[in-house]
Formats: C-alpha cells, structure tokens, sequence
C-alpha cells in the first residue's frame, strides 16, 4: 500500500482513535496519526463481509453475479446498488429478496439467498402509440432505449427515431415508491425512464384522440 492509504485506529497518545497514515501493511501495521504525528504499530483487521448471490435482469436476459457486504447490510425491494457483472458495472434494482424460506421483500445479506435485480442505468421502454385522428383506432407499439434517469412529462412532445409523440400517459412499475400516483394522466406529471412501466403518446400529426 502507499503511504497516502489512511485507516482509523486507536492512537495511544491522542487516546482517542483517529485517522492514521498507512506506512507499512505487513504484520503489525506501522501506522502514523495524522492529529500528533505518533507513529506506531498496530493490528488491522480486515472489515467481516458476506458474498450474496446477485441476478441481473436486463429485456429479458438475466446473468449472475455477487456482491460483497457487511453482514447486517439490508436488501429491500425498491434499493438500488452497483453491480459489477461480466458485462458491465451497472446500476441495478433491487425487484426481490430470496430467503431460504422463500421470498421477502427485505433481508440482511447473512439471511439473503440471492438478490434478484434489474438494470436501471439503461433501460428499454414499453410505448403505445395511438393513431393521430379519430377514424383509425389501431394502435402501434414500440420500444425506446434510454438512459434510466430521463424525465418523461405528460403533455410534452417526445421524438425517437421517425417518431413524434405527445406523452398522454405513463403506468408506474410496481417495483418502485417514490411516486404519489400509479398512473400519470395529468399534464405536468413526470416519471423516470427506469420506473416506468408503459408509457402512452400520441402522434403529433394532426389532432389526435386521447382514449388511452
């Protein structure tokens, strides 16, 4: 280690434990207290963690992975935390906590079976078209890529690809709280790309209908 790693420890002549410099990791550690300058030795223990299983879901493919933790760190369904998958690193939510005694919807990592996840740093979204008149009732569906945390607003005017639409609706996934509705209809309301669950527009060509 280099001598700019700093550690916690107890420092005998502060009496109190402060921040030390790391000089020396090898055995009792040599350790150098930034507050009065005392070098000395110590013993560092390295933090206790625990390895939970992680699976990563992402349109439809799931791969696994793990992660390390303190042992009373919680899982609850909602949390998100980074993953480092064969992949890549990414953001993930929490959407299920296996027990051995089945499912929960939170769990410390010592009684966590696996963590069930999905990505949330990119994500694919679910869009209803509706047709852009009256007469033609059919509606289309498509799927966007986005960032998770693009902002999409009811009442404004989205474009991707050859598509422009008025968002006129957005379903809330059930995995997330952070929402006082569980269908934004109301112009002005807002949801994030990563907690929505279908968003609806309408093509902005001519007058269209709102029968969503």
């Amino acid at each position: 280690m280099s001598e700019t790693s700093r550690v916690p420890v107890d420092c005998p002549a502060c009496g109190d434990e402060t921040v030390h410099e790391l000089l020396n990791a090898g055995g009792h550690a040599t350790v150098r207290c930034t507050a009065c300058d005392h070098t000395h030795k110590t013993e560092l223990t390295e933090p206790e963690t625990e390895t939970v299983n992680v699976i990563v879901s992402q349109d439809g493919e799931s791969w696994p992975t793990a992660t390390e933790v303190e042992p009373d760190h919680e899982f609850a369904v909602g949390d998100e935390f980074v993953a480092e998958t064969s992949e890549a690193i990414q953001q993930v939510r929490v959407t299920d906590v296996e027990v051995e005694k089945g499912r929960a919807e939170s769990a410390t990592a010592e009684a966590a079976v696996t963590v069930w996840t999905r990505a949330v740093d990119n994500v694919g979204v679910d869009v209803t078209i509706h047709p852009n008149d009256g007469r033609h009732r059919e509606n289309r569906s498509e799927k966007i890529y986005v960032p998770g945390d693009k902002e999409f607003e009811v009442g404004e005017t989205e474009r991707f690809g050859e598509e422009e639409i008025e968002v006129v609706g957005i379903h809330v996934r059930d995995d997330t709280d952070g929402y006082s509705f569980d269908k934004a209809d109301i112009g002005g309301q807002s949801v994030f790309a990563k907690d929505i669950k279908r968003l609806f527009g309408r093509d902005q060509i001519t007058s269209a209908w709102s029968g969503w």
